[in-house]
């Protein structure tokens, strides 16, 4: 049977800050510029969630989107939308939630939420329309 792979794209809207708590307010505006103001800045993201798979002789489907759509709003995007990333998540606690960083944060959440036979493949996490981070489990 064939192996195809399917995206499902959410949306979530969330306040973060980047900086290190161990260097001075100077260093983190340096590195992080206007991402490291401390009131907070936020971002309307999109995240595609792509999963493959042998497509099911019966349905069609490698999964049903609904469920892949569940699955990551009940395991993600319900614990992220309209949150401080930097204070209200608790899978994110002590990490500086960069794109990068999230993504593979994401990443960790979902990979055993999958039917049997379906994997995880990509997930890409639009911060900006302009600029996204993709991560495979690599």
């Amino acid at each position: 049977m064939a192996r195809v792979r399917v995206t499902r794209r959410l949306h979530f809207s969330a306040a973060h800050r980047l900086f290190r708590s161990d260097w001075s307010e100077e260093r983190n505006r340096e590195i992080f510029g206007d991402c490291s103001n401390p009131r907070w800045h936020g971002h309307n993201y999109e995240l595609d969630v792509t999963v493959d798979g042998e497509v099911d002789p019966e349905t069609g489907f490698v999964m049903d989107l609904a469920r892949l759509k569940e699955a990551v709003s009940d395991r993600v995007i319900g614990d992220l939308d309209h949150r401080n990333l930097n204070l209200e998540v608790p899978w994110l606690e002590g990490l500086n939630p960069t794109t990068e960083n999230l993504a593979v944060a994401i990443w960790e959440r979902l990979e055993d939420s999958l039917p049997k036979g379906v994997r995880l493949a990509r997930i890409v996490l639009w911060e900006t329309p302009r600029n996204y981070v993709e991560y495979t489990g690599e």
